[in-house]
């Protein structure tokens, strides 16, 4: 397997669903290198996490960014909060960074009206913003009835990818 070298930071953002989870690694401020969507059946967070173990040594992030949901308004399932707080511990035991961004931050950074916006738009937002690279991997947008597609989890993971690069923009700047 081949490991990837750089002097720049390397993100790694995983979003956890029912599913599995997607991911996006970019590295510098902005440059989306992989993303995917890995699925798992069984012991899902066994699984999982054996996954992004192995993302982990293979990429060698500098840090790892995920949904908060530990806050006290989290919609998340326990077996998504127990699988976060899980991949938290290994990022941290492997020596990488954590950082975590609830849903109202991450919404903050794309719209203009305080976080207003669906998941949807939000994810039309972020297709415009790297349209060789997710342009064609929108789902259509789904009807009251329907279950969310899969390939929507790369675009959660992007967007507290992108939120991170916010904030660290912040930062510097000032």
């Amino acid at each position: 397997m081949k490991k990837f070298q750089t002097t720049y930071l390397r993100i790694l953002a995983i979003a956890p669903s029912s599913r599995g989870f997607g991911f996006a690694l970019f590295e510098g401020q902005g440059t989306l290198v992989d993303w995917g969507v890995k699925s798992v059946q069984g012991d899902k967070n066994a699984q999982c996490l054996a996954k992004v173990k192995d993302m982990i040594a293979h990429y060698q992030p500098g840090v790892v960014v995920l949904e908060n949901t530990s806050v006290k308004n989290s919609r998340r399932s326990p077996r998504i909060r127990n699988l976060t707080r899980r991949i938290i511990a290994l990022a941290a035991s492997c020596n990488v960074g954590v950082r975590v961004f609830s849903r109202k931050q991450v919404r903050k950074d794309f719209f203009a009206d305080g976080g207003e916006g669906t998941k949807y738009a939000l994810a039309e937002k972020i297709a415009k913003r790297f349209p060789e690279e997710l342009g064609f991997r929108l789902p259509p947008k789904r009807r009251a009835w329907e279950s969310e597609d899969s390939r929507m989890d790369i675009f959660d993971a992007v967007a507290i990818a992108l939120a991170f690069n916010a904030q660290r923009k912040q930062f510097v700047e000032v």
